[in-house]
């Protein structure tokens, strides 16, 4: 059963349409990457999946026991979020916010939560350090950790790795695999089509042509060889 089905949908804002007749569905264990040129809806496609805007037509659903409130978010971050001035804790912690409601407090069990996603992510010893004088692939996986906060069903991640140096990418690259391992549902929006087709099982290209479906499916494609080879040939420059 599909843990969210998207059914034609068109996205944009006011009358600017980015992307027209958009369905697919991602199933529990799924690993989605979707791919594209700038400015083609990818980041608005997240957010309209996370109902922070509404889709300008067709509909978006929930299924398997997933609720919206159950999706782990990872945005791209921005300098402001870069310099925050809270600990590591406090912005693991922060990931358990939709479990509060009201309460002025953390419980017993989602500190414990948070203590163990640091663990996970192998940033337990960073807890009482400044977010703000991390290193990027440490915000990151503190940003990680924070996601994990809100969910053990679905990721929702941003351009992960974008700004990290090739090392801290490929480990970030392996830990989100990890985690989709474990049975975590990954939707992520990369502009590095090698990597996506390496670890991810599904792609959804958006843009001027559109696919979705698996991976094999998606090097058998024209599109796919033509978005190949021309990373290929910028890696060679």
């Amino acid at each position: 059963m599909s843990e969210l089905i998207c059914k034609d949908l068109t996205l944009g804002y006011e009358n600017n349409a980015l992307v027209e007749g958009l369905s697919f569905e991602v199933k529990k264990g799924d690993y989605l990457c979707i791919v594209g040129e700038n400015g083609t809806g990818k980041s608005t496609l997240m957010r309209t999946i996370l109902h922070l805007q509404k889709p300008m037509g067709g509909t978006i659903e929930y299924g398997d026991d997933l609720k919206s409130t159950e999706i782990g978010y990872l945005p791209q971050q921005t300098l402001v979020q870069r310099d925050f001035p809270a600990s590591v804790r406090e912005v693991v912690l922060s990931g358990c916010q939709a479990k509060t409601g009201f309460r002025p407090f953390y419980t017993k069990d989602e500190k414990a939560l948070a203590k163990k996603n640091m663990e996970r992510l192998g940033i337990e010893n960073l807890s009482k350090r400044c977010y703000r004088e991390l290193s990027g692939g440490q915000q990151q996986r503190v940003l990680l950790a924070r996601a994990l906060c809100a969910t053990e069903k679905m990721l929702l991640l941003d351009e992960p790795v974008s700004g990290l140096d090739p090392k801290v990418t490929a480990d970030m690259y392996k830990m989100i695999k990890k985690l989709n391992d474990d049975g975590i549902s990954i939707i992520m929006i990369s502009h590095d089509i090698y990597s996506a087709v390496k670890y991810a099982s599904h792609i959804l290209h958006i843009g001027n042509d559109t696919f979705f479906g698996t991976v094999k499916e998606y090097k058998k494609t024209k599109l796919g060889k033509l978005y190949l080879d021309e990373e290929g040939g910028k890696e060679n420059d």
